[in-house]
Protein backbone atom coordinates (compact mmCIF):
# COMPACT_ATOMS: atom_id res chain seq x y z
CA UNK A 1 0.00 0.00 0.00
CA UNK A 2 1.40 3.29 -1.29
CA UNK A 3 1.54 6.18 1.96
CA UNK A 4 1.45 9.20 -0.60
CA UNK A 5 -1.86 9.36 -2.41
CA UNK A 6 -3.27 9.38 1.16
CA UNK A 7 -1.05 11.93 2.43
CA UNK A 8 -1.63 13.98 -0.86
CA UNK A 9 -5.42 13.57 -0.47
CA UNK A 10 -4.98 14.60 3.25
CA UNK A 11 -3.14 17.42 2.34
CA UNK A 12 -5.23 18.80 -0.43
CA UNK A 13 -8.53 18.58 1.77
CA UNK A 14 -6.46 20.25 4.54
CA UNK A 15 -4.93 23.31 2.40
CA UNK A 16 -9.00 23.57 1.12
CA UNK A 17 -10.06 23.74 5.09
CA UNK A 18 -7.48 26.63 5.29
CA UNK A 19 -8.85 28.60 2.44
CA UNK A 20 -12.68 27.74 3.78
CA UNK A 21 -11.54 29.05 7.22
CA UNK A 22 -10.06 32.45 5.33
CA UNK A 23 -12.76 33.15 3.41
CA UNK A 24 -14.57 32.93 6.33
CA UNK A 25 -12.17 35.41 8.38
CA UNK A 26 -12.31 38.05 5.72
CA UNK A 27 -16.19 37.68 5.66
CA UNK A 28 -16.55 37.99 8.99
CA UNK A 29 -13.38 41.33 9.42
CA UNK A 30 -15.51 42.84 6.57
CA UNK A 31 -19.27 41.97 9.01
CA UNK A 32 -17.59 43.64 11.85
CA UNK A 33 -16.08 46.24 10.47
CA UNK A 34 -19.45 47.67 8.54
CA UNK A 35 -21.21 46.91 11.49
CA UNK A 36 -18.16 48.80 14.12
CA UNK A 37 -18.79 51.55 11.62
CA UNK A 38 -22.55 51.86 11.68
CA UNK A 39 -22.20 51.71 15.50
CA UNK A 40 -19.83 54.39 15.69
CA UNK A 41 -16.89 52.12 17.45
CA UNK A 42 -13.66 54.46 17.43
CA UNK A 43 -10.56 52.03 15.81
CA UNK A 44 -13.38 50.38 13.95
CA UNK A 45 -10.90 48.72 11.44
CA UNK A 46 -8.23 47.99 14.00
CA UNK A 47 -11.05 45.80 15.73
CA UNK A 48 -12.41 44.25 12.32
CA UNK A 49 -9.29 42.81 11.81
CA UNK A 50 -8.50 41.54 14.80
CA UNK A 51 -12.10 39.86 14.45
CA UNK A 52 -11.07 38.16 11.18
CA UNK A 53 -7.80 36.71 12.66
CA UNK A 54 -9.48 35.66 16.07
CA UNK A 55 -11.69 33.74 13.71
CA UNK A 56 -8.87 31.51 13.15
CA UNK A 57 -9.30 30.53 17.28
CA UNK A 58 -11.97 27.81 17.64
CA UNK A 59 -14.42 28.29 20.05
CA UNK A 60 -12.61 31.45 22.22
CA UNK A 61 -11.70 33.57 19.04
CA UNK A 62 -15.27 35.38 18.76
CA UNK A 63 -15.14 36.02 22.62
CA UNK A 64 -11.88 37.46 21.87
CA UNK A 65 -13.05 40.09 19.27
CA UNK A 66 -15.97 40.94 20.95
CA UNK A 67 -14.05 42.15 23.90
CA UNK A 68 -12.02 44.38 21.62
CA UNK A 69 -14.89 45.66 20.40
CA UNK A 70 -16.35 46.35 23.46
CA UNK A 71 -13.30 48.43 25.14
CA UNK A 72 -13.57 50.67 21.95
CA UNK A 73 -17.05 51.11 22.41
CA UNK A 74 -16.24 51.82 26.12
CA UNK A 75 -13.73 54.56 24.99
CA UNK A 76 -15.95 55.85 22.18
CA UNK A 77 -17.70 59.17 24.55
CA UNK A 78 -21.07 60.00 25.18
CA UNK A 79 -23.63 57.18 24.85
CA UNK A 80 -21.22 54.29 25.04
CA UNK A 81 -23.71 52.60 27.45
CA UNK A 82 -25.92 51.88 23.68
CA UNK A 83 -22.70 51.30 22.20
CA UNK A 84 -21.54 48.37 24.08
CA UNK A 85 -25.20 47.02 23.62
CA UNK A 86 -25.22 47.13 19.87
CA UNK A 87 -21.76 45.99 19.93
CA UNK A 88 -22.99 42.30 21.85
CA UNK A 89 -26.01 42.90 19.35
CA UNK A 90 -23.73 42.65 16.52
CA UNK A 91 -21.58 40.18 17.87
CA UNK A 92 -24.76 37.89 17.81
CA UNK A 93 -25.68 38.53 14.38
CA UNK A 94 -22.14 37.72 13.42
CA UNK A 95 -22.44 34.43 15.24
CA UNK A 96 -25.62 33.57 14.10
CA UNK A 97 -24.72 34.80 10.69
CA UNK A 98 -21.39 32.36 10.20
CA UNK A 99 -22.09 30.02 12.24
CA UNK A 100 -25.37 28.83 10.08
CA UNK A 101 -24.44 30.33 6.70
CA UNK A 102 -21.24 31.60 6.17
CA UNK A 103 -19.01 28.69 7.19
CA UNK A 104 -21.29 25.60 6.27
CA UNK A 105 -21.21 27.59 2.90
CA UNK A 106 -17.51 27.96 2.15
CA UNK A 107 -16.99 24.56 3.22
CA UNK A 108 -19.58 23.10 1.03
CA UNK A 109 -17.94 25.06 -1.78
CA UNK A 110 -13.55 24.56 -1.17
CA UNK A 111 -13.72 20.79 0.71
CA UNK A 112 -17.33 19.72 -0.71
CA UNK A 113 -18.88 18.86 2.63
CA UNK A 114 -22.26 18.91 2.91
CA UNK A 115 -24.02 22.27 4.90
CA UNK A 116 -26.08 19.53 6.59
CA UNK A 117 -23.02 17.86 7.90
CA UNK A 118 -21.03 21.30 8.30
CA UNK A 119 -23.54 22.26 10.82
CA UNK A 120 -24.97 18.76 12.74
CA UNK A 121 -21.16 17.64 13.04
CA UNK A 122 -19.35 19.96 15.43
CA UNK A 123 -22.53 19.84 17.72
CA UNK A 124 -22.48 15.51 18.07
CA UNK A 125 -18.51 15.59 18.12
CA UNK A 126 -18.64 18.92 20.71
CA UNK A 127 -21.04 16.38 22.67
CA UNK A 128 -19.28 13.55 22.45
CA UNK A 129 -16.10 15.30 23.40
CA UNK A 130 -16.28 18.55 24.71
CA UNK A 131 -13.32 20.62 23.18
CA UNK A 132 -11.79 18.89 20.89
CA UNK A 133 -14.23 17.32 18.86
CA UNK A 134 -15.66 21.01 18.04
CA UNK A 135 -11.97 22.19 17.30
CA UNK A 136 -11.47 18.82 15.19
CA UNK A 137 -15.07 18.83 13.11
CA UNK A 138 -14.13 20.57 10.25
CA UNK A 139 -10.91 19.60 9.64
CA UNK A 140 -11.94 15.93 10.05
CA UNK A 141 -14.94 16.31 7.74
CA UNK A 142 -12.95 18.24 4.79
CA UNK A 143 -10.29 15.14 5.22
CA UNK A 144 -13.31 12.37 5.45
CA UNK A 145 -15.38 13.89 2.21
CA UNK A 146 -11.70 14.24 0.46
CA UNK A 147 -11.22 10.13 0.60
CA UNK A 148 -15.13 9.53 0.26
CA UNK A 149 -14.41 11.70 -3.50
CA UNK A 150 -11.44 10.02 -4.20
CA UNK A 151 -12.92 6.51 -3.39
CA UNK A 152 -16.00 7.15 -5.51
CA UNK A 153 -13.42 8.41 -8.48
CA UNK A 154 -11.18 5.34 -7.75
CA UNK A 155 -14.83 2.83 -8.00
CA UNK A 156 -15.92 4.59 -11.49
CA UNK A 157 -12.69 3.82 -13.41
CA UNK A 158 -12.51 1.04 -11.91
CA UNK A 159 -16.18 0.16 -13.08
CA UNK A 160 -15.55 2.06 -16.60
CA UNK A 161 -12.19 -0.61 -16.93
CA UNK A 162 -13.78 -3.67 -15.98
CA UNK A 163 -17.39 -3.48 -17.29
CA UNK A 164 -19.78 -5.94 -16.17
CA UNK A 165 -20.36 -8.58 -18.48
CA UNK A 166 -23.93 -8.82 -20.06
CA UNK A 167 -26.62 -10.91 -17.88
CA UNK A 168 -28.30 -13.92 -19.57
CA UNK A 169 -31.29 -13.54 -18.68
CA UNK A 170 -31.56 -9.51 -19.38
CA UNK A 171 -29.11 -10.08 -22.31
CA UNK A 172 -26.80 -6.96 -23.01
Amino acid sequence: MEILPHLRTTGTALKNWFIAQTYDALAVGALWLIGLLIIGVPWAPLWAFLGAIFQYVPNFGPLLAVIGAEIGALFSGSGFEMRLVYVLILCAVIAVTDGLFLQPYLMKRTTKVPMWASILVPIVMGIIIPFWGVLLAAPLLAVLYAFRERYRQQHNANAQLNPKPPDALTGP
